[in-house]
């Protein structure tokens, strides 16, 4: 049986480090009431910024070390394709960019953590969001024995200013005092915002907000029409070109972003019990998941299409809980796997204003016949055979309606009057 480890036995932890004024204080808040050597991991997913200046950050306010790795190619290749090719999104909106990050990121935080001898994790994650199931539940599925701290979850410090107060009373160098009035997550996938005027429902978000996508209304007037080659539902080509997964969805993102696509504002269920209202930017990955639908269109077979749907939904809520590293993930893999056997081809998109659609595909494996489709006389379809199949389809209906017909006009049907019935229990 594995001992919950108490604050005496902690030796040594890693910490989720981006250099920001949180995570810059939790290095000294760690040290001070944990009384541990500090060691900062930061991943690079694709947030795009300037990673140069942490290891000097980072030591500057008490970790011995930091590892910075960069991630972008893993992420697209095992974490955002897997997910493309279940159909997976959340609540018909959300394409689950913060979501399916935070399993990779605290995946090699196990690794540094049993490299380096460490007792514990650490993160910055509030105790009302998500992210911190995320990351704890990784951990627990890759080491239960490492303890996680969350020092949102212990310390007194309430807001931004008590954070500020701390770091100028430990010497903690800040870069700004200013703060963004959104809270914001970015990868490779895409740029999540909340919080300022988003927190009133009924406030349209600022354009000034968005920083992947164009507005549509300043959208190019032309439409731009690309394609997308599959490969067993990996996207291998753009317009001809073989691209890494990362290199792929960099390029459908500034592909995107200039025609204003894949911008969506919703208010969603968050898995700890509240409500909360999201805008997300995901240009390239809304091109990717509309070309992957449109192509399984002539590749799947009906039943198999229509399962896979609900697969689909199953599989958007394992990830964002944070159940990625679990055994039903793994079975529907094993299930995607199979859908995607015929999943190669090719799609081609048009990209306008904010709108991106599918207008012509082929597949070597495609369903679809032009011979059983056509509305003109052919030879492999007898138009009379439809008469039969109606009857069969249809008889559980007519069976009722005959009963129907005997039975309400013999038995006059009325509510009972419950006026007369006894209170009393029996």
């Amino acid at each position: 049986m594995i001992k919950n480890k108490s604050k005496k036995d902690i030796k040594k932890v890693v910490l989720a480090y981006s250099g920001g004024l949180d995570t810059s204080i939790i290095v000294s808040w760690l040290k001070e009431n944990y009384d541990c050597e500090v060691i900062c991991y930061t991943a690079d997913v694709g947030q795009g910024e300037e990673l140069s200046n942490l290891p000097e950050k980072a030591i500057s306010t008490g970790a011995s070390k930091i590892f910075i790795e960069d991630l972008t190619d893993e992420f697209a290749s095992d974490y955002l394709y897997k997910m493309l090719r279940s159909g997976a999104i959340y609540e018909n909106k959300y394409l689950l960019g913060t979501s399916i990050a935070r399993p990779l990121i605290a995946q090699h935080m196990v690794k540094i953590a049993q490299q380096e001898g460490a007792d514990a994790i650490a993160h910055g994650c509030t105790g009302k969001g998500n992210d911190q199931v995320r990351f704890e539940l990784t951990v627990m599925a890759l080491d239960p024995s490492l303890k996680v701290i969350a020092p949102w979850r212990e310390w007194d410090i309430c807001s931004r200013e008590d954070a500020l107060d701390y770091a100028a009373a430990h010497n903690i160098p800040v870069s700004s005092s200013l703060k963004s009035i959104y809270s914001r997550d970015r990868n490779l996938w895409h740029l999540s915002h909340e919080g300022g005027n988003l927190e009133d429902t009924w406030n349209e978000p600022l354009e000034d907000m968005f920083q992947l996508t164009v507005s549509p209304e300043q959208a190019p007037d032309e439409p731009e029409v690309i394609e997308i080659e599959f490969i067993q539902g990996y996207p291998i080509k753009l317009n001809g070109i073989a691209l890494t997964p990362a290199n792929f969805v960099k390029e459908l993102n500034q592909l995107g972003g200039k025609h204003g696509i894949g911008r969506a504002d919703m208010v969603e269920n968050r898995l700890v019990g509240m409500k909360s209202r999201g805008v997300y930017e995901t240009p390239g990955g809304t091109i990717l998941v509309a070309a992957h639908q449109d192509l399984e269109s002539i590749c799947l077979d009906r039943d198999t299409q229509h399962y896979k749907n609900l697969i689909a939904q199953r599989y958007a809520d394992l990830v964002y809980n944070g159940q990625w590293f679990t055994p039903l993930r793994e079975a529907l893999d094993a299930f995607v796997d199979v859908t995607q056997k015929h999943m190669t081809g090719v799609v081609k998109m048009k990209l306008y204003k904010g709108s991106v659609t599918p207008i012509a595909r082929q597949s070597p494996y495609s369903l679809y016949n032009e011979d059983f489709a056509t509305f003109e006389e052919d030879s492999v379809y007898d138009q009379s055979d439809a008469e039969g199949f109606i009857n069969l389809f249809g008889l559980p209906l007519k069976v009722a309606a005959l009963r129907n017909l005997k039975t309400d006009a013999a038995i006059p049907v009325e509510a009972p009057d419950f006026s007369t019935v006894s209170n009393e229990p029996v």
